[in-house]
């Protein structure tokens, strides 16, 4: 089983690729793991299931070998190589002898593919250091399949809010999340086809805010007034934010926590409001 996820885009010669690599073997069985850092920063990670036996030593090379020929399909001139098996490293750099005769053929063909780079480095790092490939090489291990089953790539994503944030739809009818409650607040009308329970629920939550013009409030628990936004200010206060555009009057773990608590607030609050309309 082999599962790898390689974007188009040329490799830069003048930086190296990362390749991490690592080795697993367990009572379920072996497993190897790589992963192809870009110079610009883009991940490739690749898996395989070995299933033949083999000790941890090999298991190590045969992810190694993985990873650089992985990286030469990449068309990758140079290459830094990371993995946390002193051995191998050791014995590429030439600064072990190879007398295992499992090992030998392999020290061989690793020395073959790396003539087809014009750099290459080989760096042994702590194993909590090469936590992907270590993570790609124990799920290959972990479970058998069936060799006419088709494993499809997977996607690896960060999420920074709650699922129930993540499924608002922002907008959806190009207005503001906040403007049925201008619209009772200027005029005291409400949504279409409301009930009368539906109205006394907007009405209590009309009273959290505070109409000023044509800008509108949000009454907080220390009675201070936030200012409601529409999607294209929220980025443009995201953004500026971030450049440190308006400079910062806290430390960082606290602007941090406000920019956090206000954007989570206003996802439950837009959810809140949405789901009203919709009912």
């Amino acid at each position: 089983m082999a599962v790898l996820h390689i974007e188009e885009g040329g490799p830069n010669e003048f930086n190296p690729w990362n390749v991490y690599f690592d080795g697993a073997s367990n009572a379920l069985g072996h497993g190897i793991g790589a992963v192809l850092i870009s110079p610009n920063g883009k991940y490739y990670p690749a898996t395989t299931r070995l299933n033949f036996n083999c000790t941890n030593n090999m298991a190590e090379y045969e992810a190694l070998v993985m990873g650089l020929q992985a990286a030469i399909e990449m068309k990758a001139d140079a290459i830094d190589v990371y993995g946390d098996s002193a051995l191998v490293i050791c014995q590429m750099r030439g600064e072990w002898k190879t007398r295992d005769s499992k090992l030998i053929p392999y020290k061989k063909l690793v020395t073959e593919l790396s003539k087809q780079f014009k750099e290459i480095s080989f760096n042994h790092l702590p194993r909590e250091e090469n936590q992907i490939a270590d993570a790609l090489a124990t799920l290959a291990a972990m479970f058998k399949i069936k060799e006419a089953v088709d494993v499809r790539l997977f996607y690896l994503e960060v999420r920074e809010v709650s699922a129930h944030c993540l499924n608002v739809k922002e907008e959806v009818d190009g207005k503001p999340w906040y403007h049925d409650i201008m619209q009772y607040i200027k005029h005291h009308a409400y949504p279409e086809n409301v009930t009368d329970n539906d109205k006394q629920t907007f009405r209590r939550l009309a009273m959290g805010f505070f109409l000023s013009g044509e800008v509108l409030y949000k009454k907080s628990r220390d009675q201070i007034l936030l200012r409601c936004v529409d999607v294209a200010e929220a980025n443009k206060i995201m953004k500026e934010v971030h450049e440190g555009t308006c400079g910062a009057h806290a430390n960082g773990h606290m602007l941090a926590r406000q920019i956090m608590r206000a954007g989570y607030y206003w996802l439950t609050l837009e959810s809140d409001c949405i789901n009203f309309a919709r009912k």
